[in-house]
């Protein structure tokens, strides 16, 4: 089956995240630049505007032509006698700057004299303010300046133009406009220059000049918290009947301006609800405010909002990419919030305001394009993976349920039948891997390095091995492999060597079992596997040795002294006085005896190697301290004593006790007879990490190094030339290797020529 990304899906994947990248900060970049989504950035920076509103000054105070002042002095206009009249009470508090945000740009025709005593009071004031505003001439745009008898009368003019955006609401003001060749401050600061401060912008009272309209410096307006109205506020009725506190105006701003309902402008505001409007007068009062808090918020450069608006798309697109979907979702979100948090604290932070909704429609809508794409590559991907099942020719399994029917949309369905057909495949992989593990024989599945990628129940038995073989090099879990003639290792340790290795060899483990080793290489997508499968020769090679063992003792051992018997008769038969019959009975019993010990010993090993073993558990201390008292008898006649070291309490142990026993008299039982009379045989039982050793060591002639690779071969008699006069037929320590084996264990011999010789039986504690 091919790989998807053979058939192009992965490269198309990548190629379709590269153009709806592209597609996506097109559409940011244009968002941005065309101002489409205004609405949404008002209503993020209003909701900035409210956290970070301003506190309200309390040197700025309000003088308001309210409901209240028009019931009490008439309707408007009033007369500027009541004007100058205002001035002068103000003035007499000696206030830092005053403002009236009232239009005098025409001569009062009922009271002429009206317009020298607001003059007047405008002069001895010093510090009076008067408002310019534009009037619009169809094509071109005019100041509405005062009377020249009171801008010449005044400190200082400023405009009172305020900047309503689409949606009605005024956020933003020009810090300059005017006729091009002199452009007037605002309002705000003109009453900052009369109150003495030294600015740029200061004008004075000086003439409006020739031009096109022309405004300079846009500022965003930042609005003062708290209940509305956020100022100090005063009727204007009080404020004329001398009705305030003694000091309430000294060193303050007073702003004088319309609020009474339908006088004046009002204006819709970030800070008012949508039921209320904030007077003109107020707007200016808020714009004061921020100049004294010198809190200047400007838009932010066209560059800088798009690269603020681009990063956060493109982060969006990264995440999703790289971090998965979970992890790119709650990146997503992450990114939609702080972008939120960006654009709201941008003002304050850096005096700049952001737009911020191209953005945070990039980062909305990445993920969900992302996850249709992502989904139609897996529809895509799940159609070819079923027709290369399809083309596969996937059979069923025995026994296998019929597939059920394919229901739901396009994705439902091929989702549905990859199902069916994992499950299909997961049932033939188990059949597959059940199989392999219940091989009687171990096999190890290996990479062409020689490490194990799979190995069954009879492997893991095999090397005894309590964890998991994959990933070992199978050379070293085989090591005690050997050949049998020989110590050198049926396999290489490194996995460099593996092409050498021979189809089949046999071998013998450390535990005497003889084993053939099968190899087959294969070739699985271009890698080269080997399987490698022991298969247990012993009983094989055991019912064959019994057989070479049952040939030789009949053709040779059984038969000498038989062919000896008739021999001695046919002698006493033709020469009987050279061969009385007292001696043909001794001789005759003697043949007999050796042959009856011969069948004997014969028939015992042939037991021991063949019969099933009454395994149970039992003291080995015990059975030692039986089989040194069995040989007392024997030690006595040889004139041997027999010493057996201090023995633990309990050395448990699990076996065929009888076969056991034998086989330590068998051990005990030679080392007396080549013991010499009045020499010690030592016994000694002893704990070695996994196994119960017992030692039996005598003071004999020992064993010559050369000799001992023959000492448990059957019907071997290593001291025919040496010792001669002792009887044995070869066989004592063929069952004692064999019994010991059997059980698990080993048979050790530590000896040498003139030195005597010690045998020592490991067998296997059990486990606990």
């Amino acid at each position: 089956m091919k790989p998807f990304s053979e058939v192009g899906g992965r490269a198309n994947l990548r190629r379709e995240w590269v153009m709806l990248s592209l597609a996506l900060l097109c559409l940011v970049t244009w968002l941005c630049a065309s101002g489409t989504l205004r609405r949404i950035d008002h209503l993020v920076q209003d909701a900035g505007m409210r956290l970070n509103a301003l506190p309200a000054h309390p040197d700025i105070v309000i003088v308001a032509i309210d409901d209240r002042s028009i019931e009490a002095i008439g309707r408007w206009p009033w007369r500027r006698a009541l004007h100058a009249q205002l001035i002068e009470q103000i003035s007499a508090q000696s206030p830092r700057a005053l403002g009236l945000d009232i239009l005098f740009g025409e001569e009062d025709a009922d009271y002429p004299g009206d317009d020298l005593l607001l003059a007047r009071a405008l002069e001895r004031s010093g510090r009076a303010v008067l408002p310019v505003a534009r009037r619009d001439l169809g094509s071109r745009s005019a100041a509405d300046a005062p009377l020249a008898l009171l801008r010449r009368a005044s400190a200082q003019l400023g405009h009172v133009q305020v900047q309503v955006d689409p949606d009605g609401v005024a956020r933003s003001l020009y810090r300059t406009e005017g006729p091009q060749d002199a452009l007037w401050p605002h309002f705000s600061t003109a009453m900052l220059c009369a109150a003495g401060r030294d600015l740029p912008d200061c004008r004075g009272n000086a003439a409006p000049a020739g031009g096109p309209w022309a405004r300079r410096d846009l500022q965003i307006l930042r609005f003062a918290g708290g209940r509305q109205p956020a100022f100090t506020t005063y009727a204007y009725i009080d404020v004329l009947k001398g009705r305030l506190p003694a000091g309430a105006l000294r060193d303050k701003y007073v702003l004088v301006g319309a609020s009474a309902t339908g006088l004046g402008d009002m204006f819709a505001a970030p800070m008012a609800s949508q039921a209320e409007r904030i007077a003109g007068v107020e707007m200016i009062a808020h714009a004061l405010n921020a100049e004294l808090a010198q809190s200047h918020i400007r838009p932010a450069p066209r560059g800088w909002e798009m690269g603020f608006n681009l990063a956060p798309t493109v982060l969006a697109l990264l995440a999703i990419v790289l971090l998965g979907p979970l992890a790119g979702l709650m990146s997503c979100t992450a990114l939609f919030i702080g972008t939120l948090a960006a654009a709201a604290l941008a003002p304050t932070l850096s005096g700049w305001q952001l737009a911020a909704a191209p953005a945070m429609v990039g980062v909305t809508m990445a993920y969900p394009l992302w996850s249709w794409r992502r989904l139609s590559a897996a529809a895509y991907f799940l159609q070819l993976e079923m027709r290369e099942l399809r083309e596969a020719g996937l059979s069923p399994l025995p026994e296998e349920p019929p597939r059920p029917l394919l229901r739901g949309d396009v994705l439902e369905q091929r989702i549905h039948a990859v199902e069916d057909a994992a499950r299909r495949l997961r049932r033939l992989h188990h059949f597959v891997s059940d199989s392999l593990q219940h091989l009687p024989s171990p096999t190890f599945v290996c990479d062409a390095q020689g490490h194990v990628t799979l190995a069954n129940e009879a492997a893991q038995r095999y090397v005894q091995a309590r964890y998991s073989l994959q990933g070992q090099a199978i050379g070293r879990l085989l090591a005690g492999l050997v050949q049998p003639h020989g110590n050198a290792p049926l396999l290489p340790r490194n996995g460099e060597q593996m092409d050498a290795i021979p189809p089949q060899q046999e071998g013998r483990d450390a535990y005497g079992r003889d084993m053939l080793m099968l190899c087959k290489p294969f070739t699985q997508d271009g890698n080269t596997i080997w399987l490698v499968t022991l298969v247990d020769l012993t009983d094989m090679r055991r019912a064959q040795q019994q057989r070479d063992q049952a040939l030789h003792f009949i053709s040779h051992d059984i038969r000498a002294p038989i062919a000896s018997i008739l021999t001695l008769i046919e002698m006493h038969r033709e020469f009987p006085e050279q061969l009385p019959q007292q001696e043909l009975l001794a001789r005759m019993e003697r043949y007999a005896r050796s042959s009856l010990a011969m069948a004997q010993g014969f028939v015992q090993l042939a037991g021991a190697q063949a019969q099933t073993y009454q395994s149970a558990p039992f003291d080995l201390a015990a059975a030692l301290e039986e089989a040194v008292d069995g040989a007392w008898a024997a030690a006595q006649e040889h004139g041997v004593e027999v010493h057996t070291a201090t023995l633990p309490d309990a050395a448990p142990c699990h076996g065929d006790r009888s076969l056991i026993c034998r086989a330590i008299a068998n051990v005990l039982g030679n080392a007396i007879k080549f013991s010499p009379a009045g020499s010690t045989v030592r016994c000694a039982l002893a704990s070695e990490g996994a196994y119960w050793v017992i030692s039996v060591r005598d003071q004999g002639p020992g064993i010559a190094p050369e000799l001992q690779g023959n000492l448990f071969q059957p019907f071997k008699r290593l001291h025919e030339g040496s010792h001669p006069g002792v009887g044995g037929v070869g066989l004592g320590l063929a069952l004692v290797q064999t019994v010991v084996q059997r059980h698990g264990g080993r048979v050790q011999v530590n000896s040498s020529s003139g030195v005597g010789a010690e045998f020592q039986l490991l067998l296997p504690r059990p486990h606990p």
